[in-house]
This record gives structure tokens, C-alpha cells and sequence, in this order.
């Protein structure tokens, strides 16, 4: 250790961490638990925990923030053919994660079960538990798939789809869930991963899957380098080919026997008695909510889809820019959902809370320096997606309720994703019934249409719906009570 003047601690840790006083106060694992919840085991200093959740939050973060990154540049792209491809491919948004949402779900289930067989040091449940989660996921990709491809037309339609955006958005959703199967394989595969705590695998898969993506847009969008122009049919195709890619990268990343995660074929896939039932048990719950969050998302996307294309299209650029600090909690949110489940498996409830609310402090730290960047380059942000004075101007007044947003949605997804890895999905469905499924859906009628506020009433409800998720979801955590729940 080297001490300074200006009263700074260097600890070269594992995962190496510069470390202040204030440091120790803030993350110290002693000050975040009640002695009533200490158990009789030492707990570990903060620079080992932070150390932990940093080793798997930062691959995680990368791998969203290039996710969203890559769904900006794909917007980006689109924009060049006009607002009204900006708003084809941002009306597919919604039925397509509709598709989703039961494989989400499951996923959810899979990260739950396999944190905790991997912290109980199973290995034959936790590739037991992956085997069953691929079978019931390759059975219902094809179905759904299938189902949503024939009706793509009604469904986009009842989107909220104008005229001059619907033939787009049908061609782009029919070839993207045309090969959709390949994409949810990809993410049970890393849903298990994460569950590990191999997060790294799950980056790796998603860079060279996105980067297929770019590259692609480029050479189909407009027709680059001698190859078709193909407009928002490329965009899509060029989707596909990234779901592709991280198929095949996901596929042998479980086909190494000496890794915990081990994908035999001669093994059974069939369902057993205890990982199946913790597996429904977990995904049941973890369904109902995604119905909740994802019709309330639809109407969501209805109300501002009726305000007309320029609108949506100004929603859609903003909610590319929000991906970006969503980005932080969802990473940090798979770092506490992996190291909680983990764990709970080897019975340290005490570290589990320790996990949580040190990534969600960390979470809140992140969320206020996003605020004020938010805030000071609004405008900057906005000019990459489109020259066109309207959308700027109500894009950079957005931007200021999306600064204010960012520390809440980014603590409230930490909290969320602990809970659910430690099985209380119910409750976790109740709270997006509450504030997606009505409060969101309603407010932002009233605001938009009755008080005819506009886009702006819209994200004015997406603001109290992050506030109220956050008030929920923290009250919950605080209490312990999901520390005992059994898998």
C-alpha cells in the first residue's frame, strides 16, 4: 500500500482497486448489514467485494453498453432513409420483445437455478437444469416464431403502425423473427453463463455477433461495396446474421467438458422432478411479470405511436440514448443477480444483501454522473440520428426528464434482478402490474392525450413509473425476507 498526502489508499486487490476513506464508509460490508443479519462467518473487506462484483459486473456492462451502441448506430443507419424508417423499425420494438418475453422469463429461471447449483458446487443439476431450459426453448422458438411471422401485418398494424411506416416495419419484423430461433438459444445459453458468473463468455458472443451486425448494415442499407440495397429489409437481415453468429459462439462455448457448463447430447434433456420445478417455479412467475411489463410497453408504444410518425420517431431516438444508461444496470444488475444467487446457494444470505446493495450504491453513483452528462450534451446526442429541427428540439427537452430517471432506473433494476435471482418473482410481477401493466399505461393517457401534453407526458409517466418500481422494489430488498427463500 502507498499512503499520499491527499489521504489516498492504493490497494492493489485481485482485480485491482484504488480505494479513499470514503470508499471504505460507502461500500464497507459491516455498515451495509443489520446485526441482526451478520452471521457467525467473517465477511470479507469492501475491496474484496467490490473487487467481486466489479471482476463480473464490468463484462456484463460492456456487453449492454455495446448492445445499445449497436442499436444506435442501426437507428443511425436506418435514419438515413428518413424519420419514417426510424419509426418502421422502432414500431417492431414491442412485438418483438412480446415474442420474447416467455424465453425471458425462462432465462430468468435458468440465471436463478444455476447461480445457486453453481454456489451448492453442482455441476451435473446445473447442466441438468441447461439441458431442460434448451429443449422447452428450442420447442417453443419454433412455435412462436412461426405464429408471430403469419400475423406480422394485424400485429404491427394494432402497434399503432401509420401508413407510411407499415410496410417497412412488416418486412423488418418478418425476417428478424424469421430467425429469431438462433437468438434465443444464444441468450439461454448465456443466461446459464451468467448464473456462473462467466460473463465474459456472454460479452465475447455479443461483440462478434454485433459486429457481424454493423458490418452487414453497411453493405445492405444502402447498398455498399457491390451489394444489394436492400433499406430497412438489410437492416434486418443484417440482424439476423448477428443472431446467428452468436449462436454458433454460444454453442461451442458449452462444449468444452472442462467447464462447469457442459452440453452433452448423450445426457437426458428430459425434465426432472426438483431442477424443473425450481425452474417452473421461478420462470412462472418471472412470465406473469413480462406479461405485465410487456403489454404495458405496448400501450405505452400505442399512445406515442398515435401522436403521429415525426413523435414516435423522436421517442425512438431517445429510447436508443436511454439504452445507454440502462446499459449500466443491467450489467451491474447480472454481477449482484449472479454473486446474490451464488451466495444463497452456499448459505450466506448476509452476502447476498452485502452484493446487492453494493452494486446498487454503485448503481447510483454511475446513474448521477449520467445525469449531469445527460444533461450537458442533450442537444450533441440528439444530431447523430437526425438533422431535423422538431426532433431536436423535443429530443433535448426529453433528455432532461431521462437525466433526472437514470439513478432510479438504474438502482431499481439492481434491486429488481436480486430479487427475482433469489425466487420472489411474484412480488416482482405485483410491482410491474402496479406501476407498467396500470399506472404507467394510465398516467401517460392522461398526460398525453387528456392533458394533451404530448411525447412530453409520455416520458413525464416513465419518470414515475421508474420511481415508483425503485420505491417498491428498495422497500422489498431492505426487508430480508427473500434471503430465505428456497430453489
Amino acid at each position: 500500500m502507498v499512503y499520499c498526502k491527499c489521504r489516498v489508499w492504493v490497494h492493489i486487490a485481485e482485480g485491482g482497486i484504488l480505494t479513499l476513506p470514503a470508499f471504505e464508509r460507502i461500500f464497507d460490508p459491516a455498515r451495509l448489514l443489520k446485526s441482526s443479519k451478520q452471521s457467525a462467518d467473517s465477511l470479507p473487506p469492501a475491496s474484496e467485494t467490490v473487487g467481486n462484483l466489479a471482476r463480473v459486473a464490468w463484462p456484463s456492462i460492456l456487453e449492454s453498453f455495446f448492445v445499445s451502441l449497436v442499436s444506435m448506430v442501426d437507428t443511425i443507419m436506418v435514419g438515413t432513409l428518413g424519420h419514417e424508417a426510424i419509426a418502421s423499425v422502432g414500431l417492431t420494438s414491442q412485438p418483438r420483445l412480446i415474442v420474447l418475453a416467455l424465453f425471458m422469463s425462462l432465462n430468468i429461471g435458468v440465471t436463478a437455478v444455476v447461480s445457486r447449483r453453481r454456489g451448492e458446487g453442482n455441476r451435473a443439476s446445473a447442466n441438468h437444469t441447461l439441458r431442460q431450459a434448451l429443449l422447452l426453448a428450442s420447442i417453443l422458438a419454433i412455435v412462436i416464431s412461426a405464429v408471430a411471422v403469419y400475423f406480422a401485418e394485424p400485429l404491427l398494424l394494432f402497434a399503432g403502425a401509420q401508413p407510411d411506416a407499415l410496410e417497412g416495419a412488416v418486412s423488418y419484423f418478418r425476417i428478424i423473427i424469421g430467425g429469431i430461433f438462433f437468438n434465443i438459444i444464444s441468450l439461454t445459453i448465456n443466461a446459464a453463463h451468467k448464473g456462473c458468473g462467466n460473463t465474459r463468455i456472454a460479452m465475447r458472443t455479443n461483440i462478434y455477433a454485433n459486429l457481424i451486425n454493423i458490418l452487414f448494415n453497411y453493405l445492405l442499407i444502402g447498398g455498399n461495396l457491390g451489394f444489394p440495397k436492400l433499406g430497412v429489409a438489410g437492416a434486418a437481415i443484417a440482424t439476423t446474421l448477428g443472431y446467428f453468429v452468436a449462436f454458433l459462439i454460444s454453442l461451442s462455448s458449452v462444449r468444452k467438458p472442462e467447464r462447469f457448463l457442459y452440453l452433452s447430447f448423450r445426457e437426458s434433456f428430459l425434465p426432472d422432478k426438483q431442477n424443473f420445478s425450481s425452474l417452473m417455479n421461478v420462470g412462472s412467475s418471472a412470465a406473469v411479470e413480462q406479461v405485465f411489463i410487456r403489454i404495458g410497453f405496448f400501450i405505452f408504444a400505442k399512445i406515442i405511436a398515435s401522436l403521429g410518425t415525426l413523435a414516435f420517431s423522436t421517442h425512438q431516438v431517445c429510447m436508443n440514448i436511454l439504452n445507454l444508461s440502462f446499459a449500466f444496470g443491467d450489467g451491474l444488475g447480472v454481477a449482484a443477480s449472479s454473486l446474490v444467487g451464488q451466495s444463497l446457494g452456499r448459505k450466506r444470505p448476509d452476502l447476498a444483501i452485502v452484493y446487492g446493495k453494493t452494486a446498487q450504491r454503485a448503481g447510483f453513483m454511475i446513474g448521477a454522473c449520467l445525469c449531469v452528462f445527460f444533461i450537458t450534451m442533450r442537444r450533441i446526442l440528439i444530431l447523430p440520428f437526425s438533422q431535423e429541427t422538431e426532433i431536436i428540439n423535443m429530443g433535448a427537452q426529453i433528455l432532461l426528464i431521462l437525466s433526472v430517471m437514470c439513478p432510479a432506473q438504474i438502482s431499481q433494476v439492481i434491486f429488481s434482478n436480486c430479487l427475482r435471482v433469489a425466487g420472489d418473482t411474484r412480488y416482482v410481477a405485483v410491482v410491474s402490474l402496479i406501476s407498467i401493466g396500470l399506472g404507467r399505461t394510465v398516467v401517460a393517457y392522461f398526460f398525453t392525450i387528456t392533458l394533451a401534453w404530448g411525447l412530453l407526458g409520455a416520458w413525464f409517466s416513465f419518470l414515475l413509473d421508474q420511481a415508483c418500481r425503485l420505491t417498491l422494489s428498495g422497500l422489498r430488498f431492505s426487508k430480508g425476507r427473500w434471503t430465505k427463500l428456497r430453489l
